[in-house]
């Protein structure tokens, strides 16, 4: 490969970039095709599915690339192949990405929401707290004159596609979260199961040789009624969930006789006892 182009005293993989090259992008891989070498260059990424041309290092021995991004902060390998044109068939396909029923959906926005829009950025202040969510590149948040909000896709990919409902959703989340707030409510089954809340601590009995403390976090309120319902409320929708997940954990209902800490509209699946083995 050396010997492209002797005389211009340049590697060849330094003379095959600088070259007019036609490039096919997919998720993991970018095919180059060189029309005055004829040849095709298939660079698969390992681990970065986005490149960037700065701090590209070439080692021609291995025939690989290194880059370092700002982003990962750390090395991500980059697969170099050199094939010849002849031995290599394109195929034109077009790819449709689904639009996102949840994704197209218009957001309502209370009046007693204040939002603050920026690029790639948006904030909710409410009667009930504040909150703010980074978006993607992939999409983008837009206030319609209506005083509805709808976010959008930048570009036509899965990824983007994947990135829009679910933006869509969270953006819904922090407007009803600051302005009405969210609660999640849990069910202690079992005999000496009792729950109270003493300061700003949850005290659970839960058949342990000691009561379980769990300290509140800020921003959540607990309470307990009839010493086996516990109810977490706050505007945080993800701080809600992670807390209820992290008192469940403490007794995960069993499923032979049901005992345990369940969500007030779990379903626990029930199993049969082992029978005693006849004589």
């Amino acid at each position: 490969m050396a010997s492209l182009s002797p005389s211009l005293h340049l590697p060849w993989y330094r003379l095959l970039l600088s070259t007019p090259l036609i490039g096919v992008f997919t998720d993991e891989s970018i095919c180059f095709f060189a029309p005055l070498f004829n040849l095709v260059l298939y660079v698969e990424m390992h681990g970065a599915p986005w490149l960037r041309r700065r701090s590209w290092m070439v080692h021609p021995q291995s025939h690989s690339f290194n880059s370092r991004t700002g982003f990962l902060g750390k090395s991500q390998g980059i697969l170099l192949r050199v094939i010849p044109a002849g031995r290599v068939g394109f195929i034109r396909k077009t790819v449709e990405c689904k639009e996102s029923r949840i994704g197209k959906k218009p957001i309502e926005v209370p009046s007693n929401v204040t939002l603050t829009l920026e690029e790639q950025f948006v904030k909710a202040k409410g009667p009930l707290g504040e909150l703010s969510l980074n978006y993607p590149t992939e999409v983008k948040v837009v206030k319609e004159e209506t005083g509805k909000l709808r976010v959008f896709k930048t570009v036509e990919t899965k990824r983007a596609n994947q990135m829009h409902g679910l933006f869509r959703t969270l953006t819904d989340n922090i407007i009803v979260g600051v302005s009405k707030g969210f609660d999640k409510r849990l069910q202690l089954v079992g005999v000496g199961y009792r729950a109270t809340v003493e300061g700003k601590d949850l005290v659970m009995n839960l058949g342990f040789s000691h009561p379980v403390r769990m300290a509140v976090p800020e921003g959540l309120q607990v309470k307990v009624e009839e010493n086996t319902r516990i109810i977490v409320s706050g505007y945080d929708k993800s701080e809600i969930g992670q807390f209820a997940a992290t008192i469940k954990k403490w007794r995960p209902p069993e499923p032979y006789k049901g005992k345990g800490i369940r969500y007030q509209d779990e379903i626990v699946r029930r199993k049969e006892g082992k029978a005693g083995k006849k004589k």
